[in-house]
């Protein structure tokens, strides 16, 4: 582990409480759940999102690309090392607006409003169609008709041989 890399560690400790975990071929930094942060060959990320992607680019920050194989994935952490390093008063507000940004994305992910039909057991691409063009369009409207319903509604959209082991 480089300097850096500790230097980094210490002053992200002094936001928010952190666990570390092997990440894209670094070390991911987590709050709540919520990786805000990157540290790999010796470079410090940002996790974008939420208006911090213009701000990260008008500060010149680059995004992380992770080769895996011949594959390149471009991913939402920027490279604040120079920020850093240079001791950029902004780089407080910063990290702060990512670890906040990244845990808000995450219990999102966790509710239940963002599954998805296809998300539900059993639920096949064909019956996820079936489903939407019977008019329930999300897992909230699904749950609150119940199964029952839900197939009576496919059956006046198809007509009355659906077949009833699809559900």
């Amino acid at each position: 582990m480089d300097m850096t890399d500790q230097a980094f560690f210490n002053y992200v400790s002094n936001f928010s409480e952190y666990q570390k975990r092997s990440m894209f071929g670094g070390i991911g930094l987590f709050s709540n759940d919520a990786m805000f942060a990157l540290v790999s060959n010796d470079c410090c990320y940002l996790r974008g999102g939420n208006g911090l992607d213009e701000e990260f680019t008008q500060l010149n920050c680059e995004k992380y690309k992770h080769v895996k194989k011949q594959t390149t994935a471009t991913v939402n952490y920027y490279d604040v090392t120079d920020l850093f390093d240079s001791g950029f008063a902004g780089l407080d507000a910063l990290l702060q607006k990512s670890i906040e940004c990244s845990i808000k994305e995450r219990k999102y992910q966790k509710s239940s409003a963002s599954r998805r039909l296809r998300d539900l057991p059993n639920m096949q691409l064909t019956l996820e169609r079936m489903v939407k063009k019977a008019g329930i369009d999300d897992v909230e409207t699904f749950l609150e008709l119940g199964p029952v319903e839900v197939f009576n509604k496919v059956r006046v959209t198809y007509g009355s041989d659906v077949d009833v082991l699809i559900f």
